[in-house]
């Protein structure tokens, strides 16, 4: 049993008798005239199946006690291979996902049809879907329109929502996931590394994305984790600048919000470094403040600590040392995002809130920053922290940060 077949294991044990899930891959949207955006795969769907194509769909449903699992595919196409390589074929998608009965997408109403026919001596029957939607502007989903057309078709049944099931098992993560955000964070290191050797007054915000970029490409990862922020001067101020096209100066500072991915799962990191490779002590002097700010959430975070409370440390440490180097406004002119997130299959992963309390397993970023705009000072230090009973683990160690280790870097990069 493989960890997808587990993981639906693991999910059906947790689901009331008399009930279904039904969770879709997606499908890109159309971009203009006969050009799609590129495709990414739902994760939900990802992380119980390990299949990436387009229009695919997990039908799972669990009656008198005992589950059923079913995948719906789009068929294998000749003449469609010739043009864009071929679809996915049943014996593949089985082999990857260990689902053994595979049927083509245009049965899937006929089969939905079955089962509501079967459920029906059921009261109560349950239908759960992924009800995902970020805004109300948003375009319905694939699920949510689906679910509305069960919903009609069937007006006894329920709707449930899956996140929150899926969501507490994607909060742990297990052996295989955190190899695989080890494995991101490496490549993400490498990128870094010649970002510094590459910076220079006179080198566009772009170029410095591009070295990055080149540099995941070498090591096969095509996908990253979000937009690069790359940003120089004042725009570091900017918690999520991302034109990245202006001239780097001398004496300004670079910092970089980037990530690779290994199997979709997400590095997420910020550094900042000079861009002429030394740091002024004005400079040095607010870097140490916020080094110290992540030392102390370091120092803290373990399975039963809240993300808000880390948080809040750091609030306390700035309000006590800021006024110390003559940043007196409200703390909020100076520090306005929290200090962490879960990471996982997204950067900005499920979340159990700002008051859950952590667990053993959970992937977070420790990420304090301080944005001084009238300074032109912006500076961000971010890792990723696997939580443990007794406290964390830095997983991403390997990617220097200390100020002397950044400049001795660059100059012998240079």
């Amino acid at each position: 049993m493989n960890q997808y077949s587990n993981r639906r294991k693991r999910l059906l044990e947790t689901l009331p008798d008399n009930c279904a899930v039904m969770l879709f891959s997606g499908k890109a949207p159309m971009r203009s005239e006969d050009e799609a955006y590129p495709f990414s795969v739902n994760r939900s769907f990802y992380y119980l199946t390990g299949l990436d194509k387009e229009e695919m769909v997990l039908l799972m449903y669990k009656m008198d006690g005992i589950g059923k699992q079913m995948l719906f595919i789009l068929p294998f196409n000749k003449t469609l291979a010739r043009w864009v390589g071929g679809r996915m074929l049943k014996e593949e998608a089985a082999q990857i996902s260990e689902i053994n009965d595979i049927r083509t997408v245009s049965e899937l109403d006929d089969t939905t049809a079955v089962l509501m026919n079967r459920m029906r001596r059921e009261s109560g029957f349950e239908f759960y879907f992924d009800f995902w939607h970020y805004s109300m502007e948003q375009e319905e989903t694939v699920s949510i329109k689906y679910a509305k057309k069960l919903q009609e078709r069937y007006p006894y049944i329920k709707l449930k929502d899956i996140y929150p099931l899926i969501g507490r098992m994607r909060l742990i993560k297990d052996e295989y996931e955190i190899s695989c955000i080890r494995k991101a964070i490496h490549t993400t290191n490498l990128g870094i590394q010649q970002m510094m050797k590459t910076a220079k007054p006179g080198l566009n915000e772009m170029s410095m994305e591009g070295v990055f970029d080149f540099v995941l490409f070498q090591a096969l990862c095509r996908n990253k984790a979000f937009d690069t922020i790359a940003a120089s001067g004042e725009r570091a101020t900017i918690l999520h600048y991302h034109d990245n096209n202006q001239t780097m100066q001398d004496g300004e500072l670079f910092l970089c919000d980037l990530g690779a991915t290994y199997g979709y799962y997400c590095a997420d990191i910020s550094r900042t470094f000079p861009v002429n490779g030394e740091f002024s002590d004005r400079q040095l002097e607010i870097y140490n403040i916020v080094l110290n700010a992540q030392k102390i959430v370091e120092s803290n975070a373990c399975a039963g600590m809240k993300m808000k409370d880390l948080n809040q440390l750091v609030i306390d440490y700035y309000k006590e040392e800021l006024p110390k180097h003559n940043l007196n406004k409200d703390l909020n002119e100076y520090y306005f995002h929290s200090v962490s997130h879960h990471l996982g299959l997204d950067t900005h992963d499920v979340d159990g809130g700002m008051g859950q309390i952590l667990e053993a397993g959970n992937v977070i970023t420790n990420e304090p920053g301080l944005y001084i705009a009238d300074e032109g000072i912006g500076i961000r230090i971010e890792d990723d922290l696997l939580i443990t009973d007794t406290g964390c683990e830095v997983l991403s160690r390997e990617i220097i940060k200390q100020p002397d280790d950044i400049e001795n870097f660059m100059r012998s990069g240079q």
